[in-house]
């Protein structure tokens, strides 16, 4: 495949902090679930179809993954818990080509930074870069277009046109 892709970078959402429970094993709170929903409603109604989902291990971010609804294939890596954005490129880099769309479940500060390190092509926003950088909450969505081959990928190679956070 040649072209134009999509790359979505989602913070996973709202966690609870159970007593007791690694932070990995963390799970979502009420309101994770509610808005996990409203992310995946969002993405169905403005995002180009998912064709592949690559997430972290943690239990919220798997769980977030659920409460969207999207249905695409999943691969989940351990590399995406703690990971930083020079990590998350390479995981991203082994996406099979044939993926238009990718939709990238992790945490902060690690989708932020990869987000605000991936913008510097054509057609980034500069108010969206500066409000990624302000904050980047639970179940925030950050759209950026990549114009060639996901293992081509590298800092300022994509443009960073939207950010969406389902409340």
């Amino acid at each position: 495949m040649t072209g134009r892709r999509t790359l979505l970078l989602m913070r996973h959402a709202k966690s609870d902090y159970p007593d007791g429970v690694a932070d990995h094993d963390r799970p979502l709170a009420p309101r994770g679930i509610r808005e996990a929903g409203l992310a995946g409603d969002w993405l169905r109604a403005h995002a180009p179809a998912v064709d592949a989902v690559l997430c972290s291990t943690a239990t919220r971010a798997r769980q977030t993954l659920g409460n969207t609804g999207i249905d695409a294939p999943a691969r989940f890596s351990e590399r995406l818990y703690g990971a930083t954005p020079g990590s998350l490129i390479a995981e991203i880099n082994a996406t099979a080509d044939d993926v238009a769309t990718l939709l990238v479940i992790g945490h902060e500060p690690t989708m932020s930074g990869l987000a605000l390190v991936l913008a510097g092509d054509d057609g980034t926003d500069p108010a969206v870069a500066d409000r990624i950088s302000t904050k980047f909450p639970t179940s925030a969505i950050a759209v950026l277009t990549v114009p060639g081959a996901w293992d081509g990928l590298e800092p300022g190679r994509a443009a960073l046109t939207g950010l969406e956070i389902p409340r």
